[in-house]
């Protein structure tokens, strides 16, 4: 039970003041979108064909009256008729049906396609997918699942169960009051009372249903909070599979595939347990819809039975009775019939608005500790005035530890200069903060434009592609004429011998070749600023010393390099040292 409790995803599965305005804003967004008026007409055309199926429902309940009837009185002409009339109603109903299932799934896969473009400009905007990582501290899981997943999920099921709302509430509209007036007075005496009730046939379909629908509640509410769970364990326990293919040359050098294996296993052994609690609660609803189904078979037979009986009703008016009453309840009973659906998608929509919730405060917490950071574009010059760096503490007040204090210097256009510091310094957080995406600093910074800037870090990103798209990240792919005589240079020739085998080359490459890459890339783009951090630190010193001649020979070129070697000292003019948080030099 301890499993369950970790998780808090609305209150356990009820609907709260919260959980209803979080949905709103779930739905509201696309509807009011660029995309508004194609999405309402094909929400225009399933309210259309849902309504006529419905009608269609309601025509074919009068043909149980007749049809049957004719049976009874063995008139082979109007059983003939009544077949003939059945095929071209049931034929409408199928066809108005299965039309209106199509524009939903249309609708969804629309829905789901603007949601995704919404949630992706999210995530990647003001270098979101880092913060959320690096600041939520495992708070907002699994992103990735989030968007490919949950917002399939939520699109599809919503329309889903908006369709099954007005298609059981046209049903109850359609339905009750022909069943009403084929119930007659009930009438008994109480208390000395004569007791007259009209329509207790609708007034016995309603108990039924809400009887069976706050039953089905009660059984089945933990399963919101179950689910919830499940898809956070399930979402862990495949990143970690991922994580250990991803570093897996690392836990082989360290021998750690037993440990490897028990993590993995006691992860999974975790989603086990709660699989095995939702199945035990599933066992249970299953248990109650099925016997409601089944009762409610027989159940409109029991309430009208007496009347054909007693000869008051013929044999087609007890079967459209029947019919008739299994409609409304059918209808009155919709949340029965999708609980665990419904639970399904609600924690699904509860994961969704965790998502927004923390890309909110990370937003607004980003806003406030870069608010007291003033930026300012300077073409020939970078200037840090008064500037604090801080980083956040590891416990839950969010609180700050300064690792750079009142940090001010000057870089002119055309130097070469090398930042030096004892490990834990804070000399990466710099390049951070530099870059834009370090939000826990105050002071004043003046540098050149984004676009002139380059910044290489240690270990360098490699997309899965061909290799002329791994050298040109993050531009466009550059053409051959221009990327192989920059990748002899660099000495990866090899790696144009297939230039259109796509390949995972983050694990093809060795760290130095992958670090050659990078250099790759800077002579492609020729930017004016280059910042490097520890880029050549898997590099032998020969490579070192190749690489920076011919970065340093690039025209106009100012090189920020981080480094720890006495080999990159000599192609710095200057040195600038981080000591006990202060900026020297």
């Amino acid at each position: 039970i301890k499993l369950i409790d970790t998780v808090d995803p609305m209150k356990s599965g009820y609907w709260t003041r919260e959980f209803i305005a979080g949905l709103f804003h779930l739905i509201t967004p696309y509807w009011n979108s660029e995309e508004k008026k194609s999405a309402r007409l094909y929400l225009a055309g399933i309210i259309t064909l849902t309504i006529a199926a419905v009608y269609m429902t309601l025509l074919l309940n009068e043909w149980f009256n007749s049809f049957y009837s004719a049976l009874q009185n063995y008139d082979s002409g109007a059983v003939y008729s009544g077949l003939l009339r059945f095929t071209g109603l049931a034929f409408a109903h199928i066809a108005f049906a299965v039309y209106s299932y199509y524009l939903q799934q249309r609708l969804a896969l629309r829905w789901r396609k603007w949601m995704t473009k919404n949630y992706l400009a999210k995530w990647t905007g003001q270098q979101m997918y880092y913060r959320l990582e690096m600041f939520s501290q495992g708070t907002a899981d699994n992103p990735d699942q989030r968007i490919s997943e949950d917002i399939n999920l939520f699109t599809a099921r919503t329309l889903s169960f908006m369709s099954g709302l007005l298609r059981s509430a046209t049903t109850i509209v359609c339905f009750i009051f022909v069943l009403w007036n084929l119930s007659e007075v009930l009438s008994f005496s109480a208390a000395g009372q004569e007791i007259h009730i009209y329509g207790y046939l609708v007034w016995t379909a309603l108990a039924y249903s809400v009887l069976g629908t706050w039953i089905t509640h009660k059984v089945g509410h933990r399963l919101v909070s179950l689910n919830y769970l499940q898809q956070k364990l399930e979402a862990d326990f495949r990143f970690s599979m991922v994580r250990l293919r991803e570093t897996a040359e690392s836990v082989a050098f360290y021998n750690g595939a037993a440990k490897e294996e028990s993590f993995l296993s006691n992860r999974f052994m975790t989603l086990l347990r709660n699989t095995l609690f939702i199945i035990k609660k599933q066992k249970q609803l299953s248990w109650l819809t099925n016997s409601y189904a089944q009762i409610a078979i027989i159940f409109p037979f029991v309430v009208a039975v007496p009347r054909y009986l007693s000869q008051n009703i013929s044999l087609g008016g007890l079967m459209q009775i029947a019919n008739c009453f299994g409609k409304v309840q059918d209808a009155m009973s919709y949340f029965v019939d999708v609980y665990a659906s419904l639970a399904e998608w609600q924690s699904c929509a509860e994961r969704l608005l965790s998502f927004d919730k923390h890309i909110a405060a990370i937003e607004k917490e980003t806003e406030e500790k870069s608010g007291s950071l003033v930026r300012e574009e300077t073409p020939d010059r970078l200037r840090l005035t008064d500037v604090t760096i801080s980083v956040p503490a590891m416990d839950e007040n969010k609180r700050t530890r300064e690792i750079i204090s009142s940090a001010s210097c000057s870089i002119k256009s055309g130097e070469h200069v090398i930042l030096k510091g004892p490990s834990g310094s804070g000399k990466s957080t710099l390049l951070r903060t530099l870059a834009g995406f370090w939000p826990y600093v105050k002071g004043h910074i003046s540098m050149p434009a984004p676009s002139e800037m380059m910044f290489i870090p240690q270990k360098p990103y490699i997309p899965m592609g061909t290799s002329a798209e791994a050298a040109s990240y993050p531009l466009e792919t550059a053409d051959k004429e221009i990327l192989s005589p920059l990748l002899v240079e660099c000495g990866l020739s090899h790696l144009m011998e297939k230039p259109d085998t796509e390949a995972d080359w983050s694990h093809i490459l060795s760290l130095g070749e992958q670090q050659k890459l990078a250099f790759v890339r800077v002579f492609l783009r020729k930017p004016k600023w280059v910042f490097l951090d520890e880029a050549t630190s898997a590099m032998d010193e020969e490579t070192e010393e190749k690489m920076y001649r011919l970065l340093t020979a690039l025209p106009g070129t100012t090189v920020i390099s981080i480094g720890h070697r006495s080999t990159l000292d000599k192609w710095h003019d200057r040195v600038l040292r981080i000591e006990n948080g202060k900026l020297i030099g």
